[in-house]
């Protein structure tokens, strides 16, 4: 029996590109350097010579814009946030999939019309909330579907960074945990209050739901870092760590009054603390696996345009309740 030759071509890698490689892009060209099965074809920056510094730096060429998306499948995009209606919108002009930094666009008209237009033209458009994909917020997800919540709080803090940053801080980091916040409950709030102060670094929102009541808490000014999200539930407590990367579920709490040897009584509180199990990862590289297994699929990101606008839209109404306490103007755009 004579066996024909046959030859068997390999599937062509994706072919990945960054746009804007400042702290957050140059993490994504890591990234993407380092995923098996995908192939880095490119950064791009105004900043040319950082562009070929972060290129050097992970195996690849800095190109200009227009030239690495006639050359890639999907890329990321990492802009400052007034640049992303733009950037994205040639992305999808150019047929590739784009993965965007959160939030997806300044203001929800030009996110509603980039989501238009993927969805026109078969595209991905993902939203980088990248705490989804912390391994901590996973774990605690599968736990608290089952249960009664009653309240949520969380707060992001920290110390002054020494980088510009254009984004309010509501914008640059409570909408993270907005974000979280709606997707656990499955829901949007039906009202909100916000106040802010130290010239608008650090702002506080009370967001209502359904039975539920959520606070959120950002901050530039502390001087301890923090990232954390308590959920209360009816019958326990559930705590999570986003830089430890831990779920702690408070529960069987057995308040008394006990005697001590001389005779007199004491308060104790005692409680059950349970750790469930969490794979410690990268939550970005989770992220850009999940992007581009999704664009190869063309099946859906997991953190849609959708999902993107509505964390946007909640944070946009925070800023107003914000600038009515303050006498000043937000514009929509």
């Amino acid at each position: 029996m004579t066996v024909s030759d046959s030859t068997v071509t390999a599937p062509t890698p994706p072919r990945a590109g960054v746009i804007g490689v400042g702290a957050m892009g140059e993490n994504h060209a890591r990234v993407y350097s380092e995923l098996r099965g995908v192939e880095l074809a490119g950064v791009s920056d105004l900043d040319e010579d950082l562009a070929r510094c972060v290129a050097t730096e992970y195996g690849t060429t800095s190109r200009p814009m227009d030239e690495l998306l006639d050359d890639a499948d999907l890329v990321s995009v990492a802009v400052p946030t007034e640049a992303h209606y733009e950037t994205v919108r040639r992305c999808l002009d150019a047929g590739v999939h784009v993965l965007v930094e959160k939030p997806i666009t300044a203001g929800p008209e030009q996110g509603r019309e980039l989501e238009t237009l993927a969805r026109e033209r078969g595209l991905l458009l993902q939203v980088g909330h990248v705490e989804r994909f912390n391994p901590a917020v996973r774990t605690a997800a599968s736990l608290i579907a089952d249960l009664d919540v009653i309240a949520v709080d969380a707060k992001r803090l920290g110390p002054p960074v020494d980088r510009s940053i254009s984004d309010r801080v509501t914008l640059d980091l409570m909408i993270h945990d907005v974000d979280v916040i709606q997707s656990l409950l499955d829901d949007e709030p039906s009202a909100i209050a916000a106040t802010g102060t130290a010239d608008g670094q650090h702002a506080t929102a009370t967001l209502e739901f359904d039975d539920v009541v959520a606070t959120v808490t950002a901050s530039r000014v502390s001087q301890r870092k923090v990232r954390r999200l308590t959920v209360t539930a009816s019958d326990c407590l559930v705590e999570i760590d986003y830089l430890d990367q831990t779920v702690l579920l408070y529960r069987d709490s057995f308040p008394e009054y006990v005697s001590d040897e001389a005779g007199g009584n004491r308060y104790r509180h005692e409680s059950v603390i349970e750790r469930p199990e969490v794979q410690n990862r990268e939550p970005l590289r989770a992220e850009l696996e999940s992007f581009v297994s999704a664009a190869t699929a063309g099946s859906a990101p997991e953190v849609t345009a959708e999902d993107g606008l509505r964390a946007l839209e909640t944070v946009r109404e925070i800023d107003r309740r914000v600038a009515e306490k303050d006498g000043l103007e937000v514009r929509a755009r």
